[in-house]
This record gives C-alpha cells, sequence and structure tokens, in this order.
C-alpha cells in the first residue's frame, strides 16, 4: 500500500473513531435522562472516561492525517475552501464538546442539574457540526 492508501485509512478510522465516540455519548445522553434514567451516575462515569480518549484520538487524527492527506495528495491543497471550512468547524466543534463535557459533568451533581440543558445544547451543536464535515468531506463541494 502507498502512503496515501496508509493516510486515508487512518484519516478515515480515525472519524470512525469520533463518529462512534459521538454516538456513544448521545447514548448516555438518552440513558441517563432524570425523568427516566436507565443508568446510575457512576455506571455513566465509567463509560465517560474511555469514550473521552476515543473523542481526542479521533479528533487528533482527523486532524493530522486529513492534513497529511491534503499535503501529499497532489489534487487537494491545504487552502481549498471545502478544507478550510473543515478545518473551522473541526475547531468549533471540538469546543463546543469540551463545553458540552462540562455541562454535563456539573449537571452530575444534584444541586447543578439544571446544566444538562446547555450540555445538551452544546452536544447537539458539535453533532451538527461534525457531520457538516463529513458532508463536506465525502462531497468536496468547490473542489
Amino acid at each position: 500500500m502507498a502512503l496515501y492508501d496508509w493516510l486515508l485509512f487512518l484519516h478515515v478510522l480515525s472519524a470512525v473513531a469520533l463518529v462512534g465516540a459521538l454516538a456513544v455519548f448521545w447514548a448516555l445522553v438518552l440513558a441517563t435522562r432524570p425523568a427516566a434514567p436507565l443508568l446510575s451516575q457512576s455506571a455513566a462515569a465509567g463509560i465517560v472516561k474511555p469514550t473521552n480518549i476515543l473523542v481526542i484520538a479521533g479528533t487528533v487524527g482527523v486532524l493530522v492525517f486529513g492534513i497529511w492527506l491534503a499535503i501529499d495528495h497532489d489534487d487537494y491543497q491545504v487552502w481549498d475552501g471545502w478544507i478550510l471550512g473543515s478545518l473551522i468547524l473541526w475547531a468549533i466543534s471540538g469546543w463546543l464538546g469540551d463545553r458540552s463535557g462540562k455541562a454535563f459533568t456539573r449537571a452530575m451533581q444534584p444541586e447543578h442539574a439544571a446544566a444538562r440543558r446547555p450540555g445538551l445544547i452544546y452536544h447537539t451543536a458539535s453533532s451538527v457540526a461534525v457531520f457538516a464535515i463529513l458532508v463536506m468531506m465525502i462531497w468536496k463541494p468547490g473542489a
């Protein structure tokens, strides 16, 4: 396999890790609803730690291997509009995901249960940003 094939494989693998971790977090959001919790806070906390590692690995991987791909492949440039748009959305999604995690962590304390709502908003926005990145990566608008 050529370098390009390895870079593409690792880039897509990182994207799968990131999207999979987001799906796990959505499952946790649903499973820890205050009205009908399916998981205890301690059980959810045990799932959050490895999932955070998966998010970090996926987030860093898509960035590193994606930029490397753009540099390695002659048809793409890092300053192509769809790549710049993806990089901007990557940064926004990361910020939103961090805010979501902090809000949900705070909401685990009974006196701060209201923090769950902003956590849900941040997580939804982060998921939409990741979906928009996937759309740009697949259809490459303007390329």
